[in-house]
């Protein structure tokens, strides 16, 4: 993997949308700074997150963290935890999963090209090995 030149930071792609204001941001920010390491892998300029909360402190409320990564599908997570923190987290854990899957399906699999070609060959089989082979 290249390394980015300007990494995506929580802190740096992180707005607060409906039901936060900006003087939450900080402490959300906080919240959310595990996913630093994931965003890591991304430019600053090509990423933002969108957190927001409908209903908050009421029963009911809803969370949601939504993603939005150049050349990839926006990803959004939700969460109907009636503590907010806990509400936090959880769309944060989710975002950090759904990420993660992302990643393992953009990678290659079964590319022949892309795999160490340093294996040693199979030695052919004896004529006796052959035949032992054959009757087993």
């Amino acid at each position: 993997m290249s390394a980015v030149a300007n990494p995506a930071t929580v802190a740096e792609c992180l707005r607060v949308g409906a039901g936060f204001s900006q003087g939450d941001r900080n402490w959300i920010a906080e919240q959310f700074a595990t996913l630093d390491a994931r965003l890591a892998g991304f430019h600053a300029d090509a990423t933002e997150l969108e957190v927001s909360v409908k209903d908050r402190e009421a029963r009911g409320q809803k969370v949601t963290l939504e993603c939005w990564i150049a050349g990839r599908q926006k990803i959004v997570t939700t969460s109907a935890e009636e503590d907010l923190h806990a509400a936090l987290n959880d769309v944060r854990d989710d975002l950090r999963r759904k990420l993660n899957d992302a990643k393992t399906r953009q990678e290659p699999r079964h590319n022949k090209h892309l795999r160490a070609v340093d294996q040693p060959e199979a030695a052919p089989l004896q004529d006796a090995e052959r035949e032992d082979a054959e009757t087993a």
